[in-house]
């Protein structure tokens, strides 16, 4: 079935067309990805489908009753309410009904209480109203709000927080259609798998438009690529859709090639023949032939941006070295006690938590703060190059010429425009200010600034950030071929995949050493998960330890125990609330009967029995809740 349709929709602002004809479909339970360049108008074409926004043509088709829920890009609440006041409020229904319940209970004398008490009870259960606040917890966890923050002030989060919560609270409420524009912002790597699972088993179906390639292989099922105002349709998930989308442009070259070949021979039969008596007739077939071809569309191939990282000077062999250093600020140490190493020619990423240190680490080599202990050295030439992560989002009010001809007076003007070119930063748009600028145009005019510099250490702090896919996928091939020594920061899976040859992971431990491509990381991860769920005293770890900054094995063990213990005590816990809701729905069922609300004694009882029931029921959801904290 169709839940959501899109019949030739188009819209303009001003003199531009961002949609010219959109024809499209979302079926129930269909994953859908959506995809194109900034600025493509994918997030203006979800307002439309949202209803957020009224098309200048087309229609936007529904079933009636049937509810979807849309979350803007970097969309947050504001609220003065607590984390948990505000994600319960997506259970109006189910408080409300909790609430009728409880003014029932004490006046159950007649049948038509005793009936109204059935059938609220009955719908009560079935709309969750015995595991909302589980099922609230477990989506809050699942997106990095640990028990402590439950009673914070949303007023008082920071902006990634707000948008994280406001996905939080989407999810909760559970719409048959759930449309995401960009919801893989601000989480890291945990979190983003924990929402890939939990939008492969979502009950409904779901829209999202991501740049992360990584997130839409994991989830979307059918891709729509928006290009030119249009989109296409191709099934599978984003890797797919690159090898089909690669042949289907192989299969229209060599269309648009034999078609203007054919064109090309009858217009030259045409040309000697018309003229002569005996052929001309069959001339004057042709050209009639002829008019009536419609001449295919040039395969429209996409722009994309195009440069190259080079270095002035080569470094030493070794290029940064790093002993006890402890990083942070004055009273707030992120990480202690951190030694490693890393050589020329490396690219090596670093990965972790959010909030673990590791753009502070970037900033402590690239001088921008000081360490607060150890200390680290640069090898022989060593020149850095720094992209900050928040670069992409600064505003300024100086022109994006000037932004790189300030720092590099000595070029000619035509060259400046010609480097902001070649990264699409083309026309009267080098004379936008940067805050009128996208944060994809930002981040480019800063990656242009990082290229002229030539350095050759790279430190780079979420670079695709801000980026489109094709973009990403140009940045990608630079740094492959870039012959100096990285360090990168990112949540990108498949930019970590395609680029990073060690990964560093950053804990509250210390530092883990892994030798290999991102892919080799994650297996080696689980490699010793498996092996601390055998118990193996095996010291044969797959990671090893960064220098001196070791984490002991042995207290993993034991940590993993006492997890073991708690989930087994988690499990228990399950089975008890399930017990005690089997027996509550026994008893509301019991004291429907005649035999049963006509005695005023039996009926205490048991309603007595219920209360007890009911007030077990709230002990095991809040311990439920307490060690599923302590399980993170």
């Amino acid at each position: 079935m169709i839940v959501l349709q899109a019949s030739h929709v188009q819209k303009s602002f001003g003199d531009n067309v961002v949609l010219a004809d959109i024809t499209m479909a979302v079926r129930e339970k269909e994953r859908v990805g959506l995809v194109g360049t900034n600025g493509a108008g994918k997030s203006t074409l979800l307002k439309i489908l949202a209803g957020l926004t009224s098309p200048d043509a087309g229609e936007i088709i529904k079933p009636s009753g049937f509810t979807l829920g849309y979350l803007a890009q970097d969309s947050g609440l504001d609220s003065d309410r607590t984390v948990w006041e505000e994600m319960i409020e997506a259970f109006r229904p189910i408080l409300d009904m909790a609430k009728e319940l409880r003014q029932l209970e004490h006046n159950l004398s007649t049948p038509e209480a005793m009936s109204r008490y059935d059938l609220l009870s009955e719908e009560f259960r079935r709309q969750g109203g015995y595991s909302y606040r589980a099922d609230t917890a477990r989506v809050l966890k699942g997106l990095n709000f640990q028990d402590g923050q439950f009673d914070l002030p949303i007023n008082t989060l920071s902006g990634g927080q707000k948008t994280r919560l406001a996905l939080a609270r989407l999810l909760l409420l559970k719409p048959g259609l759930l449309i995401l524009d960009e919801p893989t912002n601000y989480l890291d790597l945990e979190t983003l798998f924990w929402l890939e699972q939990y939008l492969k088993s979502y009950p409904g179906s779901v829209l999202v438009v991501s740049h992360d390639r990584y997130f839409l292989d994991q989830v979307a099922g059918i891709i729509y690529e928006l290009e030119n105002g249009r989109v296409t349709r191709y099934p599978g998930n984003y890797s797919r859709f690159m090898d089909l989308k690669s042949e289907n442009i192989h299969q229209m070259e060599r269309a648009y090639k034999r078609q203007r070949e054919e064109i090309a021979r009858q217009e030259e039969f045409v040309r000697r023949n018309i003229a002569r008596a005996t052929t001309a007739s069959r001339a004057r077939s042709r050209l009639k032939a002829l008019e009536k071809i419609i001449p295919l569309e040039k395969p429209a191939i996409g722009k994309t941006a195009s440069f190259s990282f080079g270095i002035e000077r080569q470094s030493g062999t070794e290029v940064l070295k790093a002993k006890d250093l402890s990083i942070g600020y004055p009273g707030a140490a992120l990480a202690q006690k951190l030694t490693f190493s890393i050589s020329r020619g490396e690219t090596v990423a670093l990965v972790g938590p959010n909030g673990i240190g590791k753009t502070t680490l970037l900033k402590t080599i690239a001088g921008i703060i000081a360490p607060l202990a150890g200390h680290f050295l640069l090898g022989t030439n060593v020149s850095i190059g720094y992209y900050r992560q928040e670069q992409a989002a600064a505003w300024s009010t100086k022109q994006a010429l000037y932004e790189i001809w300030d720092c590099f007076p000595e070029m000619d003007e035509k060259d400046v425009r010609s480097v902001l070119g070649s990264f699409l930063i083309r026309g009267d748009a080098v004379y936008k200010t940067m805050d009128e600028l996208s944060g994809g145009e930002r981040a480019r005019v800063s990656l242009a600034r990082l290229m002229l510099q030539k350095p050759n250490l790279l430190l780079l702090d979420e670079p695709t950030n801000h980026l489109d896919i094709y973009s990403k996928e140009v940045l990608e091939e630079t740094l492959v071929d870039f012959p100096g020594t990285i360090l990168l920061v990112s949540h990108d899976r498949y930019f970590l995949n395609k680029t990073a040859g060690r990964i560093l992971e950053l804990n509250t431990g210390g530092l883990l050493d892994f030798p290999g491509s991102y892919q080799y990381y994650l297996e080696k991860k689980q490699q010793m998960e498996q092996e601390l769920d055998a118990g193996s005293g095996n010291d044969n770890k797959p990671g090893r330890q960064a220098g001196e900054n070791r984490n002991n094995y042995e207290l993993q063990k034991e940590e993993k125990r006492r997890q073991e213990k708690i989930q087994r005590r988690i499990e228990k816990i399950e089975a008890d609330i399930a017990e005690a809701e089997k027996q509550a729905e026994t008893l509301e069922k019991e004291m429907q009967q005649p035999e049963v609300y006509q005695d005023v004694e039996l009926l205490m009882n048991k309603n007595s029995r219920l209360e007890e029931l009911k007030s077990s029921l709230e002990k095991y959801y809040n311990e439920w809740m307490e060690l599923n904290e302590n399980n993170v």
